[in-house]
């Protein structure tokens, strides 16, 4: 691990091609800028974990649970759709359900 002091402003260079920029700096925080080729992903540590995390949590569930869980927020949504048109004198936004 390369440890580097740096100030408002300054930056440092990874290759040719990635630039980080220190934008601001305040008490129990650095803002940091980054400039990379659209070809290189540019993402915080913990976004990766989550991802990785719910992926690993995917593959571990059985397909056919899956699938029923699939068929039941499906019936879910579908027992929670408006069958009635509002009336014109209480009329809702578009996608509002009259609760009767």
């Amino acid at each position: 691990m390369l440890i580097v002091r740096r100030r408002s402003g300054q930056a440092i260079l990874i290759g040719d091609q990635v630039e980080i920029q220190v934008l601001e700096i305040t008490p129990g925080r650095v803002k940091l800028g980054v400039m990379a080729p659209r070809e290189i992903s540019v993402l915080r540590a913990e976004v990766k974990l989550t991802r990785e995390a719910n992926l690993a949590a995917a593959q571990a569930v059985c397909p056919e649970k899956l699938a029923e869980l699939s068929n039941r927020l499906r019936s879910a949504g579908s027992a929670q759709a408006c069958t009635k048109p509002p009336d014109r004198a209480t009329e809702r936004p578009q996608g509002a359900c009259d609760p009767s």
